[in-house]
């Protein structure tokens, strides 16, 4: 006999707003569905350990199904079930936290009170509305004498409920799918959807099982891929992982056991440097497993990937209320089974726990750091330039973390050693020369080997941040790129001050269209015919503006200087040539101390080649 009823809800028009904007992504709602049905098992689990609940021999799975001749998608699960009262309390009263009640009452009896429930058989499932156009629920409870009971609900506020014909305790939840959203009646779109939001769910899970009165296969006896065929095709495989690592405790986990679970989760092929597992119980719970993947863009930040669980339901990727910004470069897995599997961005804000759970993560990736730094200092060199750019950006993003790393920080020498700041080489005044391009700047890099003079690479995109943050946090230190400033890595050889004097006069009218600053200086190498020279201030200010695309008021571009090396015959030569020739050796040399500065443009490029070509006319004379 069928009832009718209508759904109680405190807004009108509630499954239009369910349909639009319960979720972002609609395919969340398998997620939600799927959850369901691990809550239920966990309950009937729990119930069974206390002795309120029989025994089964059928092991506890959900099973998902799909029929696309009467396009339907059907979610079951072989969990506690419902009695007519339940349904009407749990589904049609939306919002009512069955779980709630749940944990109230047998709180007493079981030991770690709501862990393992998830709990959101409520508004979860009407996000069952967000594809599908009719919903039906069949389900019977464990309930000795349980009669089973059928629901079914249009969209719309009202519902039906009936006898039921289910003849196993559990519930299945059955959707009519909307027309327009077929794409979630594809296998392949549905094993997609639950690799993403359910691969590592507590209980097996099957998607169109054909045999599964048989012993259900373990995920690890699952054949590798591309080998299915070789195993006989009758067996039928969970989608899921219901022991994921990071559950384990760290010292039942090999090396190869975190290999294999970095690939399988993140597709990424190239072993990770070494890794975190976290395992926390008090004062809040935590677990899960922080990888430092190996950098494979040596110049640019890659982005990471940390996902985020609650009691092994994916719940989003990239959550920086618990994952400090910083932290997100790296990749891995957190388990938080205390927050709430539906949790808004707003609730994180201002939740006191969350905030412990995020410094706790990084003072234990500080940890690991140091351990390796202190135990294995010429590894934690080898893994330097992978782990630099996170490391610089936690100094910048997070001081807290600067203070606990900042003796850890390397620079690598122009000579490949690395050096904390503190063992760094440095002048009297507290100036660190660096590079930022080694094949750009390798004139410069040449003089300083040639003087034993250090400079450091810095050549990451994030190194002009770092910097700045450096002299920002040291105030008697500066930082200074190598062609900055001509020093005594580039002075040397004997002075002819008149000689220079005309050089200088000569050059600088040849050269009167170019914004320069000139002058003529007695280099040690004879073969350098010229150097570029921009302060760092200027430079930094011209980095700026690049950056942000604009223009930050500064007035007019800073003039380049350019040292003319009086021990060069060339350059030594200029004061004597007719003024055809000067002209074109003067250019000739500008060019060519520029394109040992930096890429020359297009149209500078052109340049230097019709003077190029005039220079070997001149020549072949």
């Amino acid at each position: 006999m069928k009832r009718q009823g209508q759904i109680r809800v405190e807004s009108e028009n509630m499954f239009p707003i369910i349909k639009k904007w319960l979720y972002s992504d609609k395919d969340i709602f398998l997620r939600e569905l799927v959850s369901n049905g691990c809550d239920a098992i966990s309950k009937l689990e729990k119930l069974r350990g206390i002795g309120e609940a029989p025994a089964s021999e059928t092991p506890p799975r959900i099973i998902v199904a799909i029929d696309k001749d009467a396009k339907t998608l059907s979610i079951c699960d072989n969990g506690i079930g419902m009695t007519e009262e339940e349904v009407e309390r749990y589904i049609t009263q939306v919002a009512f936290s069955g779980a709630q009640e749940f944990v109230e009452h047998y709180k007493e009896k079981t030991d770690g009170g709501d862990a393992g429930i998830i709990g959101h058989f409520g508004l979860g499932f009407y996000s069952a509305f967000m594809v599908g156009a009719q919903v039906e629920i069949d389900t019977l409870s464990y309930q000795e004498g349980a009669a089973p009971v059928h629901w079914f609900s249009d969209g719309t506020a009202n519902y039906e409920i009936s006898d039921g014909a289910r003849d196993s305790v559990g519930s299945t939840v059955t959707l009519h799918i909307a027309e327009g959203e077929e794409e979630f009646l594809e296998e392949s779109r549905i094993r997609s959807i639950l690799h993403k939001y359910c691969q590592f769910m507590p209980y097996e899970i099957y998607l169109n099982p054909k045999h599964l009165d048989e012993q259900p296969q373990p995920v690890e006896d699952q054949p590798a891929e591309g080998e299915e065929d070789k195993k006989t095709p009758e067996k039928d495989y969970p989608v899921n992982d219901t022991h994921p690592l990071w559950l384990k405790a760290p010292k039942d986990c090999t090396d190869e056991d975190y290999k294999s679970f970095y690939s399988k989760v993140f597709m990424d092929f190239n072993e990770p440097l070494f890794w975190i597992h976290l395992n926390v119980d008090y004062p809040f719970n935590l677990k899960g497993i922080l990888y430092f993947p190996r950098q494979q863009n040596k110049v640019e930040v890659m982005p990471g990937e940390v996902k985020l669980y609650c009691n092994q339901v994916y719940v989003a990727d990239n959550i920086e209320e618990i994952i400090p910004e910083f932290l997100l470069l790296l990749k891995g897995v957190i388990d938080c089974p205390d927050l709430p599997l539906n949790v808004s961005r707003s609730f994180l804000q201002n939740d006191g726990d969350v905030a412990k759970i995020s410094r706790h993560i990084t003072k234990k990736v500080s940890d690991k750091l140091h351990e390796i730094f202190n135990g294995d200092r010429e590894q934690y060199a080898k893994y330097w330039e992978d782990i630099s750019p996170f490391i610089k950006f936690g100094c910048i993003k997070d001081e807290k973390f600067y203070d606990r790393a900042k003796d850890i920080l390397l620079l690598k020498t122009i000579g490949g050693e690395f050096k904390t700041l503190d063992e760094f080489p440095k002048g009297d005044d507290k100036k660190i020369f660096y590079v930022t391009d080694e094949n750009q700047q390798s004139q410069y890099i040449r003089m300083f080997k040639d003087q034993d003079m250090p400079a450091a690479l810095l050549t990451h995109a994030i190194d002009p941040h770092f910097i700045s943050f450096l002299e920002y946090k040291n105030q008697d230190l500066k930082f200074a790129r190598i062609d900055s400033d001509i020093g005594s890595a580039m002075k040397g050889g004997e002075s002819d001050a008149e000689l220079e004097k005309s050089i200088t006069e000569q050059f600088t009218k040849a050269m009167e269209d170019k914004n320069l600053e000139v002058k003529a200086e007695a280099l040690k190498d004879e073969g350098t015919p010229a150097v570029i020279l921009l302060s760092e201030e200027a430079r930094r200010m011209q980095d700026m503006s690049a950056m942000y695309g604009m223009d930050f008021g500064y007035g007019e571009k800073p003039k380049v200087s350019i040292v003319l090396n009086s021990r060069c015959p060339v350059v030594k030569s200029i004061p004597s040539l007719n003024e055809e020739n000067k002209k074109l050796v003067c250019q000739y040399v500008y060019d060519l101390a520029m394109l040992s500065h930096r890429s020359l443009s297009a149209d500078e490029m052109a340049d230097f080649m019709k003077h190029s070509l005039k220079v070997l006319e001149l020549a072949s004379r």
